[in-house]
């Protein structure tokens, strides 16, 4: 059965508002990696990893408004603190020293790790009929699987 947040059990909005928080948690520590690659990156592909890298991090900054903002339709708490965050992420971060190929590796991998952690988001969210949360789970995996393709391609 579909459910509003409104209507679904206490247990359910916790379990998927964590959910959730794991996938802002992982959306801000690769945003501020797609930034720190942005500022840094060298080498002969500068130019398009230099504006993917940014187009990534523009679309993660409104992502993570997306899905906090949803934390916050089911009434729970948005973690709202960096070490919050880099505690709970499943991406870690990079102090940017890196070549173009190993920038692109680590974002590729981000990429990867934040389109799993969505879609167990969005299958927990279907098990307990939130549509709207799960529709919103697949439309950012989607997004994350496609950059991975962007940068897996920078690699072939």
């Amino acid at each position: 059965m579909t459910q509003t947040a409104v209507a679904l059990s206490t247990d359910a909005r916790t379990a998927i508002a964590d959910a959730l928080n794991q996938s802002v948690a992982e959306t801000a520590v690769a945003t501020m990696l797609a930034q720190n690659f942005h500022w840094n990156v060298t080498g002969m592909a500068f130019g398009p990893l230099h504006d993917l890298f940014q187009k990534i991090y523009e679309d993660h900054f409104v992502a993570q408004d997306d899905l906090a903002e949803r934390v916050k339709s089911l009434d729970a708490h948005a973690e709202g603190t960096l070490a919050g965050m880099l505690a709970r992420s499943k991406v870690k971060e990079h102090d940017g020293h890196a070549s173009d190929q190993e920038m692109i590796k680590v974002m590729q991998t981000a990429q990867e790790t934040l389109a799993a952690t969505l879609a167990g988001c969005g299958a927990l969210a279907a098990e307990h009929g939130d549509t709207l949360t799960e529709d919103l789970c697949i439309a950012r995996g989607q997004t994350h699987e496609k950059f991975a393709w962007f940068l897996r391609s920078h690699l072939a």
